[in-house]
């Protein structure tokens, strides 16, 4: 059953927290449902502990963990301390567009827009290269930033422009980022609220669509130790992965055809030895078989480890190399 109540979204945060604990692997995306819920419930001092516990673990995402952080410390009176968090992001510039776009959205809502409209074109500036296809994560940052240039009352420029050109849903941008629509909504004209409940469906059937999104069709990485770790366990493993330079180039190719073929939401999960044996156990299969391969990276890619695939081309290389993905596995 859906969490509707408070009490409900209590109750989801405590079954995810006793699952965190049984499967240390799932830990901090659970954790981070379990802040989620509580906020929902009005527990935002004991989000903010999860969020802390998070930060203090060495997580994989801190800038993203951060930003949630200070959207709920906002929430709940701690306007400085949040201000700080966000101007500290500001200053890390993380590679990854939810960090930006979560303390943006966080000063919109505390109508602090032109600081908001900074944060979106920093963002954009630092993870959108000219003429490069745009990820689906940097999306929501062009729609971020044509919103609040809307509410601003500024014209359109270049990057308004191509927020229009990726918005798909029927009702155009421009009409979505009104500000008058949320003035009639208070009409007492029923024609003009039946237009608006029109309008408003078709906002919420585009949300509903990303929302509904499967997780991404996901290739399974290794690591160069983790892959040595495999192939000296499981020898019958080598026809699939000859060398790791190969298993990098290989995996770059197929997500390349993968998308001239138009599947969308393509994403990376990177796979370790334990995890994998632990899998193979639980299908009562052998590690040994190529065929569990495939069922493995979809399984890590429902649990939310997926990382989405292409990066922006001045963003880190998925491999792990340190170059930009332009420099690396992203070069033409």
């Amino acid at each position: 059953m859906r969490p509707d109540t408070p009490a409900d979204h209590i109750a989801e945060a405590e079954r995810l927290l006793r699952t965190a604990a049984q499967y240390p692997d799932d830990r901090e995306p659970m954790l981070l449902r379990a802040a989620a819920h509580l906020e929902l419930a009005d527990q935002r001092p004991r989000a903010a502990t999860l969020y802390d516990e998070l930060l203090a673990a060495n997580p994989v995402d801190p800038s993203l963990i951060k930003a949630l952080k200070a959207a709920n410390l906002w929430e709940y009176g701690h306007e400085a301390e949040a201000r700080a968090i966000i101007d500290g992001l500001r200053a890390a510039g993380p590679l990854e567009a939810a960090p930006w776009r979560i303390a943006a959205e966080t000063l919109e809502s505390h109508d602090e827009l032109e600081s908001a409209h900074d944060f979106f074109s920093t963002a954009l500036t630092l993870l959108l290269a000219p003429d490069e296809e745009v990820p689906y994560a940097t999306q929501s940052l062009l729609f971020g930033r044509h919103r609040v240039r809307r509410l601003m009352g500024l014209g359109h420029d270049a990057w308004d422009e191509l927020a229009d050109t990726l918005h798909s849903a029927t009702v155009p941008l421009d009409e979505l980022h009104d500000p008058k629509r949320l003035w009639s909504l208070g009409s007492s004209d029923p024609g003009e609220l039946q237009a608006e409940i029109a309008r408003l469906r078709a906002e919420l059937g585009t949300y509903r669509t990303a929302l509904s999104r499967p997780f991404p069709v996901a290739v399974l990485h290794w690591t160069a130790a983790e892959l040595d770790e495999l192939l000296t366990a499981y020898p019958a493993l080598r026809t699939e992965y000859p060398s790791h330079p190969e298993h990098l180039n290989r995996l770059e190719a197929s997500l390349r055809d993968l998308y001239a073929a138009g599947t969308p939401n393509l994403g990376i999960v990177t796979g370790t030895v334990p995890s994998y044996e632990a899998f193979a156990a639980s299908e009562a299969a052998s590690p040994s078989d190529p065929n569990l391969l495939p069922q493995y990276a979809t399984t890590l890619a429902a649990r939310g480890r997926a990382v989405p695939w292409p990066p922006a081309r001045s963003a880190a290389c998925w491999c792990g190399s340190g170059r930009t993905y332009r420099e690396c596995h992203g070069a033409a």
